[in-house]
């Protein structure tokens, strides 16, 4: 039976006091909730500065936590979801890119002067959803406080001023000091902009919410806004990391069948990549930092890179190429992706300087083809299966390299555009392929486990977990966050938000 239209309509905006503080879960919840309820939201992110991206439905590049949020809302990705994406490939630069392309590398300065540019582009695209959607959820970026950041703000403030709506403020207890978070970004702010903060939620919280009464009191009574809801911190919850790294094992058992070694270099990207893994209850997967050593493993995963040649060097200084030489010498298998896959080969070549300055360097060798780095970036969605027994595979691609060379005539996969990507070694130990996502269905994720060693590899249905993820989250926000207070901005003049859930426990 269908529902009843809620009538909420416009924008809300999720900010965040700092970094990680819960925004990105917030809003994905947000959308989840609304979705089950029958109303058309759409994920919203003014800029994106985040190395895992995916690729859209029109072929375009965005944020892979707005993918995410995408799913959440039933929606395929799309551009306007995340007009402004930076990639950064140094301390100082990144690539910008707008509406899903490549526009230009900048350096922190320049990207300065061309924000009102970009927000033109920001405001483009809100419109559009805005027309097409009931109601935008939006993201923030970093915070709200970051005073050198204002002038010009497209992220957080200046896109909510801009479009004139509400704001949400995330804070996370669990790193401590959450009033003084909470307090110290209200008094970082103009009073236009705090007058639009309409409430706090409090995020990762351990314990008896009862012991945290006092403190909310204290907040509301001195901020005069209130706490919308206080939410429990979820042991194992799998979603999509916006950027940094996600090293918790989430599924493995008692008893580990599998070891995986990912290493993990400077502008390592796409590490969702080896979500599934991570998730797997026979396999135990190892991020390696710099200055450990790779470990013992079945599996030695190169994940992609934003900076080829730069994290090759770095792993080259690390001392993991002989590392590999060993682990395959002991019958270990390596795959690489992407820019793994790049690394494999003879050599790389960047004639254009597309990647830091124009030259070439020797590769691992592992393989025998070559990469050169051209201008246009390849994006695509894409399926197929593996040569090697026929496994189905799902996955997409991002990538600058076009390779050459002997290896590539023992492709990893046979695309259904009629494509075959990457490649395998002659004695089988060695697989490379420019397909994201690698691992993701079923069937390849079973068949690559049992050509690494796991013969009895368990199916996991990632997808399926994933959704699993965005109802726990959901169920988790109806029973703990007063979610009508949160969308009365929304509500018709002169009308109460619609209830949504059982209401939150305060």
């Amino acid at each position: 039976m269908p529902r009843a239209p809620s009538g909420l309509r416009g924008t809300l905006m999720v900010q965040g006091t700092t970094s990680d503080a819960g925004k990105s879960t917030l809003v994905a919840g947000l959308c989840r909730v609304l979705h089950r309820q029958g109303v058309r939201v759409v994920p919203f992110k003014p800029q994106n500065m985040a190395l895992n991206s995916a690729v859209t439905a029109d072929g375009g590049e965005i944020g892979r936590a707005q993918a995410l949020q995408a799913q959440a809302a039933g929606l395929a990705p799309h551009t306007d979801m995340n007009p402004v994406l930076l990639k950064p490939n140094s301390d100082t630069g990144a690539q910008i890119i707008i509406h899903g392309k490549v526009r230009m590398d900048l350096d922190a300065r320049a990207y300065h002067a061309y924000k009102p540019t970009a927000m033109q582009a920001v405001l483009e695209s809100h419109a559009r959803l805005s027309h097409a959607y009931e109601v935008v959820m939006v993201e923030g970026a970093g915070s709200p406080a970051e005073i050198n950041l204002r002038d010009r703000d497209i992220a957080n403030m200046g896109f909510a001023e801009a479009v004139d709506c509400p704001v949400v403020l995330v804070a996370d207890i669990d790193r401590g000091g959450v009033f003084a978070h909470l307090l110290g970004t209200l008094e970082c702010l103009s009073q236009s902009e705090r007058d639009r903060v309409t409430g706090f939620v409090i995020n990762r919280f351990r314990g008896d919410p009862a012991l945290l009464e006092p403190g909310l009191r204290w907040l509301e009574a001195r901020t005069g806004k209130p706490v919308f809801g206080v939410l429990p911190y979820l042991h194992g919850l799998h979603l999509d990391a916006e950027d940094a790294v996600q090293t918790q094992q989430v599924g493995v058992g008692e008893q580990v069948w599998l070891r995986v070694a990912v290493p993990v270099y400077p502008r390592i990207s796409n590490h969702t990549d080896f979500d599934v893994l991570r998730a797997h209850p026979q396999v135990e997967v190892m991020f390696v930092g710099p200055g450990q050593p790779i470990p013992a493993a079945d599996l030695v995963v190169l994940p992609g890179s934003k900076n080829v040649q730069a994290d090759l060097a770095w792993l080259r200084a690390q001392g993991w190429d002989a590392a590999l030489q060993r682990h395959l010498r002991y019958g270990g298998k390596v795959v690489g992706i992407c820019g793994g896959m790049q690394m494999l080969g003879r050599a790389l070549h960047d004639p254009l300087g597309l990647e830091g300055p124009a030259g070439s360097m020797p590769g691992l060798g592992l393989l025998d083809f070559e990469t050169t780095l051209a201008r246009d970036k390849q994006l695509r969605q894409g399926t197929g299966q593996l040569t090697a027994g026929g496994a189905r595979v799902a996955g997409y691609e991002i990538h600058l390299g076009v390779p050459c060379g002997p290896a590539l005539a023992r492709p990893a996969l046979q695309l259904d555009d009629g494509r075959a990507d990457g490649a395998c070694s002659a004695d089988g130990q060695v697989l490379a392929s420019y397909v994201h996502g690698l691992f993701d269905h079923p069937e390849a994720c079973q068949a690559l486990l049992a050509w690494a060693g796991l013969a009895a590899a368990m199916p996991l249905d990632y997808q399926a977990l994933r959704e699993a993820a965005l109802d726990r989250l959901a169920d988790t926000l109806e029973a703990h966050l007063d979610c009508r207070a949160v969308l009365a901005p929304l509500a018709p003049a002169g009308a109460s938000a619609p209830p949504i859930g059982r209401g939150h426990t305060r």
